[in-house]
């Protein structure tokens, strides 16, 4: 007896002869049902004949597997696209860096500030000028070795345990308040000037009797002009200062050598360090007119270094910037009024200043007790005055110019 059921081979279709085709299978064929994809046939839908599979049948011209769905959500234990791509992320990042950057300058503003030297200064007194247009700066430079060693003071040839005190830069510098360029004026120091309490003297004598206090006043009676600000600078925070930006650039036309100031420079243009720029600014034996080309010098030194300490390249670098404004900073004394803000504003205005020396009548004028000084022409001084107290253009025979004389010239 077979084991198979009875009648099984029955429902099965006839093999095709030699050389003929296999008939398509028909319903009793078994593997009709069996399907890849499950008990669905042709597009998925009951009835249509085909499989999802397409093993067992024909592929329907125009049809294509069935797809999986699109993703449309965030794929498991995923986050999608990098949070470093939003936008919002970089907006948030950035925001917070520069509210640090402003704390930290701000921090850094009155930490400077506070290092300031300040010393009351510009006291009210009798007689005391009114205040006038824009803003007047007296600027000096004193001889304090405070700050160099004795190794520095040989160096530079500024002697040493020199009593009193002398200053032998003494400039004015104008900002007019209508936005015109602001007007620096040297005084000589051997003007021949009234020093309050000591009759006529030479203008540097009103330091050594009195210090910075008599010298802005003597200033004040000599110009009619009010000092609302006061700076100075020793031998050593002029060095240091210098030296802070990286040194100064000068274009000189000749060689110069001086053995009382320790100068010895090449011609060209060249990099002053802070010896050397404290040598070039104290230098007067290499000129005829000695003191009077000196100031010129010095004006024209002070615009080269405040050109540099305010450039772009120095305020961008924080590798200077910061040096710089430490080095500035702990290196002048000012009055107790001004602040680092001040300061700043006062720096832009001496890089482009018109400059001049108060005009001058005779400068080898024999006097009884100071020897041979400099006499202004009092008439052209007081009209130089008067034009920056009124912020007025202050004609051109009055303003001189800086230039850079050769040796002995």
């Amino acid at each position: 007896m077979s084991e198979w059921p009875d009648g099984w081979y029955r429902d099965s279709p006839p093999r095709a002869a030699a050389g003929g085709d296999a008939p398509a299978a028909g319903p009793s064929d078994p593997t009709v049902r069996l399907s890849s994809g499950g008990s669905r046939t042709g597009t998925g839908q009951p009835g249509t004949g085909y499989d999802d599979g397409y093993e067992n049948g024909p592929v329907p011209p125009g049809h294509w597997p069935q797809q999986p769905p699109a993703q449309t959500g965030r794929p498991a234990g995923g986050s999608g696209r990098s949070g470093w791509r939003r936008p919002g992320r970089w907006i948030k990042v950035i925001a917070a860096l520069i509210v640090l950057i402003l704390l930290v300058g701000v921090g850094l503003y009155f930490y400077l500030d506070s290092k300031l030297h300040r010393e009351n200064v510009l006291v009210d007194y009798s007689g005391r000028p009114a205040a006038s247009a824009g803003s007047n700066w007296l600027i000096t430079g004193s001889d304090s070795r405070q700050g160099l060693t004795r190794a520095q003071e040989r160096q530079y040839s500024t002697g040493r345990d020199i009593s009193g005190h002398r200053s032998d830069t003494v400039m004015l510098l104008h900002v007019p308040s209508n936005g015109t360029r602001a007007v620096l004026v040297s005084l000589p120091r051997d003007s021949y000037v009234p020093i309050p309490g000591h009759g006529y003297n030479k203008l540097n004598a009103a330091y050594a009797f009195g210090g910075p206090k008599l010298m802005a006043e003597t200033v004040q009676n000599l110009t009619g002009l009010r000092i609302n600000h006061f700076m100075e600078i020793g031998f050593g925070g002029f060095v240091n200062v210098v030296n802070s930006v990286g040194g100064v650039n000068m274009c000189l036309p000749g060689p110069l050598k001086d053995r009382a100031s320790g100068l010895n420079l090449k011609a060209g243009c060249q990099t002053l360090n802070g010896g050397e720029a404290l040598s070039y600014v104290r230098d007067r034996h290499n000129f005829a007119n000695q003191d009077l080309q000196r100031v010129q010098d010095q004006r024209l030194f002070l615009k080269s270094l405040l050109s540099k300490l305010t450039s772009t390249g120095t305020i961008v670098n924080p590798f200077q910037s910061i040096p710089a404004a430490f080095g500035t900073a702990g290196a002048i004394t000012v009055d107790s009024g001004t602040h680092l803000y001040q300061l700043i504003q006062v720096a832009f205005a001496l890089r482009n200043p018109q400059t001049t020396t108060v005009p001058v009548a005779n400068s080898n004028y024999p006097t009884s007790n100071a020897g041979d000084a400099v006499q202004l022409n009092t008439a052209q001084a007081h009209q130089l005055f008067r034009d920056l107290a009124t912020d007025r253009t202050v004609p051109r025979q009055l303003l001189g110019g800086s230039k850079l004389s050769r040796q002995g010239a």
